[in-house]
């Protein structure tokens, strides 16, 4: 299963703390994670394996959305900062939208995220 990983800035290290937190997991169900550049850049420093794309603000919001509606991205963990502005908004937005259509979770904060990794454990 492909699930993105996005984090703005300030939720970057929240995100790491995460996925490392679900190690187990992850390597049980086999995940493949997929990622915005800057996000994945700082997982893979801390150890996780993961597919780039571009930053945020440069496509790698819309790159992945591609990924969703193609049917590749089964889920898509993204914490977003509602304390800081965001110049990608659009993007973002539309990111949201492309799951809400094609009926692809999305998790915007660590606590749904959780919920969802536990399901998806529970069911494998």
């Amino acid at each position: 299963m492909e699930i993105a990983i996005i984090a703005h800035d300030g939720k970057k290290a929240d995100m790491v703390q995460f996925l490392n937190k679900n190690t187990d997991i992850l390597q049980h169900v086999n995940i493949k994670l997929i990622a915005t550049g800057t996000t994945g850049s700082k997982c893979e420093k801390a150890g996780f394996k993961v597919k780039k794309m571009l930053s945020g603000p440069l496509g790698g919001d819309a790159q992945i959305a591609a990924r969703v509606a193609e049917g590749k991205t089964k889920m898509v963990l993204f914490f977003k900062d509602p304390m800081a502005s965001h110049a990608h908004e659009v993007d973002i937005n539309m990111l949201l939208r492309v799951c809400d259509v094609h009926n692809v979770p999305i998790a915007t904060n660590e606590a749904t995220a959780q919920l969802l990794l536990q399901a998806i454990e529970l069911q494998s």
